[in-house]
């Protein structure tokens, strides 16, 4: 096929002569052995991966865990957000529409990216499915139906995932929809975007900050019923609520769905959390490489939610492949998440935790209302001379809205750690802080109100960044008859102990604060699908025990705006570090 472009001057890039000669000399072009799609699982690898300064460098440290014996068994590899390309240079992508192999049809690497045509030459050589993301950039000719300003050199630029299939073709295209202060475009009409397998398996994409809205991933669950989605990222974890992993499990667990999550490693700056995901019934392998950067494949089978059942996946104890995690987190830089914005109150001042076992409490914010339930023991030995954390129990009800990035709305009920006596001191992991107590029961309670999206999902981290498995906690939600409303109910199982525990929270992400029951007036619920208190069941209904649904408060006062230290600036200079 015809590659040229008469709007277009090619101009031939400098090229990764050597791995191209290397890699093209390989190909084997035998006949593709058929592929079991009836089997009840499917082989995935997640890809922790630091990159460099130098392109070349990544494609290099890309082909070979690719060709890597710990690759071989897969059927899909997934790597992360803004780890190959540079960031400030941008390259085409095919439109899957077009069935393009650039291995084939653009071998010289004259219209496409090197890497590119290098990638989908290794997806065709080891005959597996691969998906990277890429700076893409596209005409705006080619999209006359966008009537946004364009900018002068005519181009409209993307964070974008690319997917190979077994023979290199590109079969998939993403652009990503939540920016995390990138200076990069959205598409005009944002995208939800599925692609299938050979092995049976139908594919979601959501990219890093994606994960935090209904779109695309939720509308892709509520509306096709995908159950497996990619998730390459660049996660900047914060405490209490927001660390990768973390964030990572309470979404799988929440939609009962498959998460391929790859991210980027550079604990230095907070960025690191890659693992693979079994919906409801936990985590089957994941990493959080908090003392240096790694390039590694994590390797696991991945079971299938069949066709006709997939939202009845049970809760199971499984074995969980769970990496060394070093203790020492002293490298590791993070942010704090908007806790004070938060409604707190101290552990330590409704009990004295030297003496006292329990407590019960109810703390409110806004319109919700927080109930806990706490008993702990002191720990033996301990020590005068160490720093211990303490505990606030907390509730919020409004947005979550960092400078410059998408707003979302949250009600939100937890118990985190802090390294002091204020709120200031709270969402911060120091390496020199101990553990006081061991808590022998947690229990938080709260009501929701329906809503037309929103998450509740299970929320919890401990001191090595890794959230607590279904098999150590209780949750469930309950809808109240009548009432538009669930109860929700999250607690530790029955004769668990914890003692490193960082965060236990139920998070409730109700993304644009769109049609949640008594937000507005009487007619507003009406229209949005509520029926009235007391007069029959609502009607607006929900596919998934779990609602993948969102709510928001009609307080005003809640629309708080908050900032962090992350912003455009510093998330700019971090790439400029990566590729200058």
């Amino acid at each position: 096929m015809s590659l040229a472009r008469a709007s277009l001057t090619l101009i031939l890039k400098p090229r990764y002569e050597l791995v191209l000669l290397l890699l093209l000399s390989t190909i084997a072009l035998t006949q593709q052995a058929a592929i079991d799609s009836t089997t009840d699982f499917y082989t995935a690898g997640v890809v922790e991966f630091r990159n460099a300064a130098s392109v070349a460098d990544n494609l290099a440290g890309y082909l070979e865990i690719i060709a890597s014996p710990n690759a071989s068994a897969t059927d899909i590899i997934v790597f992360p957000e803004a780890t190959l390309g540079n960031f400030n240079s941008y390259d085409f992508v095919p439109s899957p529409q077009q069935q393009v192999t650039p291995c084939l049809d653009d071998p010289e690497a004259q219209y496409y990216a090197d890497y590119l045509v290098a990638i989908s030459c290794a997806a065709r050589n080891v005959s597996k499915y691969v998906a990277i993301n890429v700076p893409e950039h596209e005409l705006c000719t080619d999209v006359p139906e966008d009537t946004r300003p364009c900018a002068s050199n005519g181009f409209n630029i993307y964070n974008t995932n690319v997917v190979f299939d077994r023979n290199g073709t590109v079969i998939s295209r993403y652009r990503k929809v939540h920016l995390y202060g990138e200076p990069r475009n959205t598409t005009f009409v944002p995208e939800s975007i599925t692609f299938e397998t050979d092995f049976g398996v139908t594919f979601g994409h959501m990219i890093c900050f994606d994960i935090m809205f209904f779109t695309p991933g939720g509308e892709i669950i509520q509306e096709q019923g995908v159950r497996d989605f990619i998730f390459p990222t660049m996660w900047f974890s914060q405490l209490p609520f927001l660390t990768a992993v973390q964030t990572q499990q309470a979404w799988a667990y929440a939609n009962d769905a498959n998460l391929l999550a790859a991210g980027a490693s550079h604990p230095e700056n907070g960025s690191t959390g890659s693992g693979i995901y079994n919906g409801r019934k936990g985590t089957i392998s994941s990493v959080m490489a908090l003392d240096e950067g790694q390039r590694r494949i994590y390797v696991a089978q991945v079971p299938k939610y069949p066709a006709s059942n997939r939202r009845t996946s049970k809760r199971s104890r499984r074995a969980v492949k769970e990496q060394p995690q070093p203790r020492n987190t002293e490298g590791f830089q993070m942010k704090q998440d908007l806790v004070t914005l938060y409604e707190t109150v101290s552990l330590e001042s409704l009990a004295n935790q030297a003496t006292d076992t329990s407590l019960t409490q109810d703390v409110c914010h806004g319109q919700i209302c927080c109930h806990f339930e706490v008993e702990w023991r002191l720990l033996d030995n301990v020590a005068e001379n160490v720093s211990y954390y303490n505990y606030r129990l907390a509730a919020y009800d409004g947005w979550r809205n960092e400078k410059g990035m998408d707003a979302n709305y949250l009600r939100n009920c937890g118990i985190f750690a802090c390294t002091g006596p204020t709120i200031e001191d709270c969402g911060k992991l120091v390496h020199a802080f101990q553990p006081r107590v061991t808590f022998t029961r947690l229990l938080i309670e709260a009501t929701y109100p329906k809503s037309r999206e929103f998450l509740l999902a299970p929320n919890s981290v401990r001191d090595n960044l890794l959230p607590l498995e279904p098999h150590q906690f209780e949750f469930s939600l309950e809808e109240l008859a009548n009432q538009n409303q669930l109860q929700s109910r999250f607690e530790l199982a029955p004769s668990l102990e914890v003692q490193n525990l960082l965060t236990f929270a139920i998070y409730g992400n109700y993304y644009d604060d769109e049609c949640t029951f008594n937000k507005g007036t009487e007619q507003q619920d009406l229209e949005c699908g509520f029926q009235p208190k007391d007069d029959g069941a609502a009607s607006l209904r929900f596919s998934s025990f779990f609602a993948a649904a969102t709510a928001v408060d009609n307080a005003s006062e809640a629309s708080l705006v908050a900032t962090t230290t992350t912003n455009y600036i510093e998330l700019a200079s971090f790439f400029f570090l990566l590729n200058s």
